[in-house]
């Protein structure tokens, strides 16, 4: 099955460039990066559910999750600020995924309208080295975006 959610990288670059059109409204789409509780239905899966720590959508403000197993125990966690957020249209904030080798990463979420009913995201993660985003392409990286952005089509598409 063709994902489609598009990752792409070019060779010696610091940055993974991501795009997905929904068929949800461009608000719609925001929404779910926006509001807390859709974020965690979202980013929840078979492995684990997701619960959100802190989420302050203002210059500046903070935001941290956790995936935990249904044992309770914590797989991922993840953190990072806001530095910009408007409305429908974007969000640039820093991630920085806890325990892991990598270092903070800065990404950019431009949220487009096609028509009245379908939108895209495109997404621009920056990294400190080349090598560390090579590291990241090499895990199932892919994969999982493609399978969060289809979650997030299904959760969202219900409050149509």
């Amino acid at each position: 099955m063709e994902r489609k959610t598009k990752v792409t990288a070019d060779n010696n670059q610091q940055v993974i460039n991501i795009s997905r059109e929904f068929d949800l409204p461009v608000e719609l789409l925001f929404k779910a990066h926006e509001d807390p509780e859709l974020f965690e239905q979202w980013m929840s899966h078979e492995y684990g559910t997701t619960k959100v720590v802190k989420y302050e959508t203002k210059q500046h403000g903070g935001w941290a999750f956790q995936t935990v197993d249904s044992q309770g125990n914590v797989l991922f966690k993840a953190n990072g600020v806001f530095h910009e957020f408007v409305p429908n249209q974007k969000i640039i904030r820093t991630f920085e995924m806890n325990g892991t080798p990598f270092d903070v990463q800065l990404e950019f979420l431009e949220f487009e309208r096609l028509t009245d009913e379908t939108s895209k995201l495109t997404m621009q993660t920056v990294f400190r080295t080349a090598a560390q985003r090579d590291q990241l392409l090499k895990m199932p990286f892919a994969q999982g975006l493609d399978m969060a952005h289809n979650r997030l089509q299904q959760v969202i598409s219900q409050l149509k």
